[in-house]
This record gives C-alpha cells, structure tokens and sequence, in this order.
C-alpha cells in the first residue's frame, strides 16, 4: 500500500515561512518551489519538498550568523 504524501495549501507554507500567502505563491511561480494544481486551479505544496527547502534555509541561515 503506497502512502500518499500531505499537500500544503499556500497558507500552510507561509505560516512554516513566516510569510504572507501570496510571497509562497509567487515563489511558485517563480520556480523556487514546486507546486501541484488541483482541478480548480488551487495551488498545493508537497509537504516532503516544503521540509527539505525550509531545512536548507535554516542551516544557510545559520551559517551566515555564525
């Protein structure tokens, strides 16, 4: 049996980010993050790839303050 993997709405990110909705959105658009259209046309994120970018992020962050 196959798990299927959490989509993340945009406001879901943001709140992970610390952003408003529609920076995550642009972010989609502009390729940073993958995103999934549902039929109505709604943005989702895989929850997998919104970790992994928010954990890259983290330790980037770090280091620049270390």
């Amino acid at each position: 049996m196959e798990k299927t993997e959490r989509l993340l709405t945009p406001g879901e990110v943001a709140l992970m980010f610390r952003v408003d909705p529609k920076t995550v959105t642009r972010w989609a658009s502009a390729g940073r993050i993958g995103s999934i259209r549902t039929p109505g046309g709604h943005r989702r994120f895989r929850e997998s790839e919104v970790s992994v970018l928010l954990a890259d992020l983290t330790v980037e962050a770090a280091r620049h303050t270390a």
